[in-house]
Parts: C-alpha cells; sequence; structure tokens
C-alpha cells in the first residue's frame, strides 16, 4: 500500500487556460504534466463549487447528497432558504472511510466544511464559508491557536470578490492564497497523516473578478489593461506553492492536483423571474421599478404558477396545491407543466433571436433519485454561458453584467486532472473519459479500501491512477 496520498484541490481551474495557455509558465505543474498522468475531469450537475466537492470525496452524486447549490429553498416556503454546511454531508468521506480503518487525515479548506466535524485522529480547518477566525474552525479545536500562529494572527477564509475595486482584491486574493498555503506547509511538516487534502477558492475568485481584463475573448475585453497578465501572475504564484508541498510530500507521497469544474467567460445574464411573468407564470401585485429581490417583490402568489431563483443556472419551482401554501398547480398537472415549460424554455434565444443551446433536467430524472430540498427544474441557458438573474424591475430579460454585483465568469463541465507518483514515470499519459464522482473511489483503492455500497456509489475507480501505487 502507498505511504501517502495528497491532493492540492483548485476551485474552477479549466483546462483551456491551465494546460492550453499557461503550462509552460508553470515548472512544478508542467513537471507533474508531462512526467505523470493528465486530462480533464468532467463534473457533477450543477458544476458548482457546493456540491461538487463532496461528490469527489464521496463518489455520489448530487442527488444522493441532496445538495444542489451553495444555497436551498427551506421546504415548501416562497421566500425562505438556508446556506449548506457540514451538517448537510451526511454520506462518508474519504477522510472517514479511511479513520475507520486507522488512517489519519489531513483536511483543509475543504467545502462545505463548516463547522468542522471530527477527523478521528486527524485535523481539520474549515473552508470559506466560515463566518470568521471568531467561531470555532478547526478539529481539535487546540488547531485554531496554531493556525492563528502561522498565519501571523490573521486567516482569511475568503475575500470579497464582487466589487469593482480590483487593486485590494488583488491585494487580498494573492495575501489568503499565500496564507492558505503557509498553512497547508506547516500542516503537511507538523501533523501526522496518511492523506493530505487542502482546497483553495481563489483561483474561482480570480477567475469571477477578472476573467474580462485577461481574455481576448470575453466580449468586454480592452487590450492593454493592468490586469491582462493577473491570470499568469496568479497561476505562478501557486505553482511555486505546489512545488514547495510536493518537496513536503516526499517520493512516497502519490500526489494529486484537482479542479471541480472549470470556467469560462460570461456572456451575459437572463432574467428568469421577468421571462416567467412575460410568459404568465409569475404574477406581480405591482412591478418594481428598480432591480429587486424576488422575495422583496410584491409577488401574487395566489395567481403564479411558477417562479424562479438566480444564480449559476436556475432553479425552478412550481406553486403546487398540497405542498405550497397557496398553490396554483394540481399534482395531477405537475408533469404537464414541467413539460410545457421545459418547451418554452429550449425556444428561448438570445437578445439577438440567436438559439440558445438551452437546457433544462428534472432532478430524479438527472439522478436517478433526488433527496432533499430540490428544486421542481434546473435550467442551464446557454449551456452556461449566461447566468440566471433572479431580480425583477429589469426592463429586458437580457442583461449584461451579473444582477449581484461584477462578475466575468461563470462555471464550465470540465476541470482539471493532474496526478504524479515519484515511484512510476507514466510519460505524460493522457487520461480521458474521468468523471468527479469517480476521485473518490479512486483515491480509497489507493489504500486497498472502498466506500459502503449503501447508497450506490456513481463512481469508478480510475485504475491508470492507481496501478503501481502500492
Amino acid at each position: 500500500m502507498p505511504t501517502k496520498v495528497a491532493v492540492i484541490g483548485l476551485d474552477s481551474v479549466p483546462p483551456a487556460l491551465l494546460f492550453d495557455k499557461l503550462l509552460g509558465e508553470l515548472p512544478n505543474l508542467e513537471r507533474m504534466y508531462r512526467r505523470g498522468l493528465h486530462g480533464t475531469l468532467e463534473t457533477c450537475d450543477p458544476p458548482i463549487t457546493v456540491p461538487a466537492w463532496m461528490v469527489m470525496l464521496t463518489g455520489r452524486n448530487p442527488g444522493k447528497l441532496g445538495i444542489y447549490g451553495f444555497r436551498h429553498r427551506r421546504g415548501a416556503s416562497y421566500t425562505e432558504g438556508y446556506v449548506v454546511n457540514s451538517g448537510h454531508v451526511r454520506l462518508p468521506t474519504v477522510w472517514d472511510v479511511l479513520a475507520s480503518h486507522g488512517k489519519r487525515s489531513v483536511v483543509l479548506g475543504v467545502p462545505p466544511g463548516y463547522p468542522p466535524k471530527r477527523v478521528e485522529g486527524g485535523n481539520l480547518v474549515s473552508c470559506f464559508l466560515t463566518p470568521s477566525t471568531d467561531r470555532e474552525f478547526t478539529y481539535p479545536p487546540s488547531l485554531k491557536e496554531e493556525i492563528m500562529d502561522v498565519s501571523g494572527g490573521r486567516y482569511q477564509f475568503d475575500v470579497t470578490f464582487r466589487t469593482e475595486d480590483r487593486d485590494r482584491l488583488k491585494r487580498e486574493l494573492f495575501e489568503m492564497t499565500e496564507e492558505r498555503f503557509r498553512v497547508a506547509e506547516y500542516l503537511a511538516r507538523k501533523k501526522r497523516w496518511d492523506f493530505f487534502i487542502m482546497h483553495e477558492i481563489g483561483f474561482d475568485r480570480l477567475h469571477h473578478a477578472f476573467w474580462k481584463f485577461f481574455d481576448p475573448a470575453h466580449p468586454k475585453f480592452v487590450s492593454g489593461n493592468k490586469y491582462q497578465e493577473i491570470d499568469l501572475e496568479y497561476y505562478r504564484l501557486v505553482d511555486e506553492k505546489v512545488g514547495r508541498l510536493l518537496d513536503i510530500f516526499g517520493e512516497g507521497t502519490t500526489t494529486f492536483v484537482l479542479s471541480d469544474h472549470g470556467s469560462k467567460a460570461m456572456k451575459g445574464a437572463l432574467c428568469v423571474n421577468e421571462w416567467l411573468e412575460r410568459e404568465g407564470y409569475l404574477a406581480m401585485k405591482s412591478r418594481p421599478s428598480s432591480p429587486t429581490d424576488l422575495e422583496k417583490a410584491e409577488v401574487d402568489w395566489e395567481k403564479t404558477r411558477a417562479w424562479g431563483w438566480g444564480g449559476y443556472y436556475a432553479r425552478i419551482f412550481f406553486n403546487v396545491k398540497g405542498r405550497e401554501k397557496t398553490g396554483t398547480v394540481d399534482q395531477d398537472q405537475l408533469e404537464k407543466e414541467k413539460a410545457e415549460l421545459t418547451r418554452k424554455v429550449l425556444a428561448v434565444t438570445d437578445g439577438s433571436g440567436r438559439p440558445m443551446a438551452n437546457r433544462v433536467y428534472e432532478p430524479d430524472a438527472l439522478y436517478g433519485s433526488a433527496v432533499g430540498d430540490k428544486p421542481d427544474l434546473m435550467v442551464y441557458f446557454d449551456d452556461l454561458d449566461w447566468r440566471s438573474a433572479g431580480t425583477v424591475g429589469h426592463q429586458s430579460i437580457y442583461l449584461s453584467e451579473n444582477d449581484t454585483g461584477p462578475d466575468d465568469s461563470v462555471h464550465s463541465k470540465d476541470g482539471v486532472f493532474l496526478m504524479s507518483n515519484p515511484r512510476r514515470d507514466l510519460r505524460g499519459l493522457e487520461l480521458k473519459g474521468a468523471r468527479i464522482e469517480d476521485v473518490g473511489p479512486t483515491l480509497l483503492r489507493a489504500f486497498g479500501l472502498g466506500f459502503p455500497d449503501h447508497p450506490a456509489v456513481d463512481g469508478k475507480v480510475i485504475p491508470e491512477a492507481v496501478e503501481g501505487c502500492s
């Protein structure tokens, strides 16, 4: 069996940026690419940080996890929601299984990781969803003092990235990442572990805040701007940190560098509730004069048949009799209503009349079965090139910007997969067909273990990644 396995998780990194554009400037990641195993990693639906990392590390799809994004509707409420936290993850993770076999883990920042859960015999630092360092954010609790000392008395979980003050954001982003890797190095050196995993959210924030500055294909790119090479600056910083970790991990460690999904330029946002109102699904008592969150608007729920939530994808909820307080759609008509709305969504064009590559999913059909507070329909606008804007009070259903603050990018389905085994020269073997659900079973197989088989595991072991690990 392998001495150690490590995962460096880089949120939202796309193959086109890492492999195709920047790799030649990143000596440590390029060495892994040339000597090890590399490829794309197809993510889950929806391609969002939460649930994607738990899909990766439980081997189960979002339907089995009951996690469909950061924020969920609370039951059958019209306006109440909740943010997913670690308590909503009820299936065993890789480190849970390892602990049951006497293996020790270090878990740094993997979402959703707040509040911190017990890791038997191991150490955990919670994720970017942590409100502040005033809260308990480590297991064991005594680890908090060590983290604060290592980070100089301030440990950043996240940055405010939807802002026009990009000078401040750049400074805080780079500082946060420096701190995260400083803590990672400390934990890798000082703690006993068989499995090490860290997560860095900074790539996601970089892409959302700066994509239009470094991507000439972005509709709002301006040549010669001051941030035109910020992608290279940031990736170089992380590459240097990855190299330091590889040295610490040593020759006995099989190391994975993974992203949970990719990123790409945002073309615009489609106002899903404005569109639902035009189509006769959503009724308003009065229209707001400026963009307003739907829960703050005067919706006539007694006449509304469906409404939506904004985000990287649209969640559609029907107003069903016997489920919602003032339901208008008969239970026996719900499937017909879904089919009719799906047909209309698929016919939506962009502002110039161009057909959009829209997709509509029903959770139970998509996942086989779906638990938890799921939407009735999940809608991707134009293959996710367009966000869903949930606010109302716009003059058009089309926006050129995000409706909740500056945002330059959206999520894409392909993440990255890199693996290096110092005892095995794979000569840059390309991995094809891997899915995010496959990672967890593969990590456990490296230890000769597997997940409990109930509920059924969706992922499969990636044989190229574990052959010769022992």
